[in-house]
């Protein structure tokens, strides 16, 4: 397994630049691209009174999203506290405060730290982290029905592309790093927990699976 990253440097690359950006992004122009098709995705199987729980949203856009479409409540796990100031402006734009948890924590390493969920969402965030297999296995047990996530594609022309983007945290002394992990084990990962495959499709340069709990 390859060894990154520590807690601050996932701070220090999704910082509040990026947090600001995202949120106005959000603001003008609504979901895009695979966040927009993991929520439809989702929805599709219902999501009326469901608990969400999101590892690794950000400023909670897909939450807000799966809210306003009949879930309950949901909860983020996330990794950097830059998040957290334009996340909570959104919920409070929204009046919806109240239904959103929002926890700074790995659940790979601390699984006790968030409840099980109905449905359990993750986009764009295991090629940001080295141990797929026990991020995806803690995700999976703790999802109830229906587990969702992104990722890039288990190509070379994808792997080429992760070592260019890899250059600019090295020059700038950040321990972050991205990765392209075997589609095929990622989705093993899940599956030895009780999950079966519903979905697999492409939105854009990413690739998406959505998988449900074995009767």
């Amino acid at each position: 397994m390859p060894r990154c990253c520590s807690t601050s440097a996932y701070g220090e690359f999704f910082d509040e630049k990026l947090a600001r950006r995202d949120a106005e992004g959000y603001r003008t122009r609504g979901l895009k691209g695979a966040g927009k098709r993991l929520v439809e995705l989702i929805a599709a199987r219902g999501v009326d009174g469901a608990d969400v729980l999101e590892v690794g949203g950000g400023i909670g856009a897909l939450q807000l999203e799966l809210l306003q479409r009949g879930a309950a409540h949901t909860t983020n796990a996330e990794l950097s506290p830059a998040y957290e100031g334009e996340a909570v402006a959104l919920l409070k734009e929204r009046s919806l405060t109240q239904r959103v948890d929002r926890r700074i924590v790995d659940i790979a390493k601390e699984p006790q730290a968030v409840p099980p969920a109905d449905v359990v969402l993750l986009h764009r965030v295991v090629c940001c982290y080295p141990d797929y297999e026990r991020l995806l296995g803690t995700a999976a047990l703790k999802a109830k029905r229906l587990l969702a996530f992104s990722f890039p594609p288990d190509l070379a022309v994808a792997r080429a592309a992760m070592l260019v983007l890899n250059l600019w945290p090295r020059l700038r002394g950040c321990d972050f790093r991205s990765y392209v992990h075997p589609e095929s084990e990622m989705l093993a990962a899940v599956e030895r927990n009780g999950f079966r495959i519903v979905s697999r499709e492409r939105s854009g340069i990413w690739r998406i699976a959505l998988l449900e709990r074995a009767s």
